[in-house]
């Protein structure tokens, strides 16, 4: 395991080495997850690319920090630990909040950002109302308390099966990761709004959600990809919010595709 200290935070994270002169693939996982969400594409993809996974602060094995939270927060740990590793122009993949700090990472250091890979995410996720009444449970009762919930928005049908052990294993995942972080991703989550910055993106950007997705559902997308100049979308079928775990097989071809067809300027080089 893998851990340094970037902004008073010791953030988990992974490093896997890959051929000289490909391009570094970041990914930046969702509210109530760890970087583990990500294995069934990076295993894909390991070899071909260098790739950098990590625990955003509050979740997995990374520290807590202080709270609140803001997404400038996120952003700022992912910048430092992408200075520390000396990762430069890379591909940041980053699934719903994750795919806010890709964003932001992008407006506030655009020399890390070579190409955007934005999955169920958005500009804008939700209200303060809904964010608010989270919290509040958060804090009051746990994350167990709203974890069925969660994962219906998370997950199709499909996959929430009784008898699918993998659901229960990412049930856990959610139910065991600190209230304190959650609560205070959920807050940074409220007081994000990246409308703006999303009209300024100036990097190849690639959209992609679950069909199914009960969380960023297409159309919160598609009305993010059509503020992103000249941004790719698809939709990606018998998926949910997290499709990486879902339908990682299509995902990472969708993937691999948008980096074969970035402009030969546009190359990122590990």
């Amino acid at each position: 395991m893998q851990f340094a200290t970037v902004n008073n935070v010791i953030l988990h994270h992974q490093l896997i080495g890959g051929p000289a002169g490909r391009p570094v693939i970041v990914f930046a996982n969702s509210l109530g997850t760890d970087f583990r969400i990500w294995h069934d594409v990076v295993v894909r993809l390991a070899g071909d690319f260098p790739i950098v996974t990590y625990d955003k602060r509050g979740h997995g094995l990374s520290d807590l920090g202080q709270v609140p939270y803001s997404i400038d927060d996120h952003v700022l740990d992912l910048a430092g630990l992408l200075d520390l590793l000396n990762v430069k122009d890379a591909i940041i993949c980053g699934l719903s909040v994750g795919g806010m700090i890709a964003q932001g990472l992008q407006a506030k250091r655009p020399d890390l950002v070579k190409a955007l890979i934005l999955c169920d995410t958005a500009h804008k996720i939700g209200t303060a109302e809904m964010w608010n009444a989270r919290i509040e449970s958060v804090e009051t009762n746990g994350i167990e308390s709203l974890a069925d919930s969660v994962l219906e928005r998370w997950f199709t049908p499909a996959f929430r099966r009784p008898e699918n052990a993998v659901y229960h294993g990412y049930r856990t995942m959610l139910t065991r990761q600190s209230a304190v972080g959650y609560a205070a991703t959920c807050a940074a989550l409220r007081d994000a709004d990246l409308t703006q910055s999303a009209k300024r993106i100036s990097v190849p950007t690639f959209c992609a959600v679950g069909d199914q997705d009960g969380s960023t559902p297409p159309e919160v997308v598609l009305a993010m990809a059509k503020l992103i100049p000249g941004a790719r979308y698809e939709v990606i079928k018998d998926a949910g919010h997290i499709p990486c775990v879902e339908q990682p097989e299509i995902l990472t071809e969708m993937i691999r595709a948008f980096i074969a067809n970035l402009p030969a300027g546009d190359e990122p080089h590990g």
